[in-house]
């Protein structure tokens, strides 16, 4: 019931109100820019063939315009094509490291990939003991490519809190 209300007030006086928008005049050209509009007047005025040319129509032009016939149809996505051409092979999954955290949701990560978590402990296993936990070591631990862990042993560092102690004891008493 409400939808044939709501199109019985849309559609009423639809005519009218139509003629109306067509009847208006029409929306007129940006004013030109200050500096441009002495420019522009001296060169309409040594040359006035240019007003007319700018008000003609040119037949050739229009009897294009009409030859011109646009059909448009979406195009086949590629990337359907190729996901229906190529079987998807399956992923081989790893189990997480150290099931700290309480990490419930995370059952298995893909090979190549690690969490944040295990991100975290091996930055700070890193940084701890640098001889031991290697590039190399923590790429075959976490099955990762060597270049992707030496990247991120040398871009990523974990948070370090240093608490620098007042030089003074004095504190300001607060009110």
């Amino acid at each position: 019931m409400g939808a044939a209300v709501s199109r019985a007030i849309r559609n009423f006086n639809l005519e009218n109100r139509a003629e109306r928008e067509i009847s208006k005049m029409k929306p007129s050209p940006a004013p030109r820019h200050p500096s441009t509009k002495s420019l522009l007047r001296e060169q309409m005025s040594h040359h006035p063939e240019i007003k007319g040319e700018v008000a003609r129509k040119d037949d050739k032009l229009l009897s294009f315009l009409r030859d011109v016939y646009v059909d448009s149809k979406d195009p086949v996505s590629s990337v359907q094509v190729t996901d229906a051409g190529k079987r998807q092979e399956p992923k081989e999954f790893r189990l997480v490291k150290g099931q700290d955290f309480n990490m419930m949701s995370i059952k298995n990560i893909p090979k190549g990939k690690i969490s944040i978590v295990e991100a975290l402990t091996l930055l700070n296993n890193h940084k701890l003991y640098p001889e031991t936990w290697t590039a190399e070591k923590i790429a075959e631990e976490y099955c990762l490519e060597q270049k992707d862990v030496k990247s991120l042993l040398k871009y990523f560092v974990t948070f370090e809190v240093k608490i620098i102690p007042p030089e003074d004891k004095k504190a300001i008493p607060s009110k």
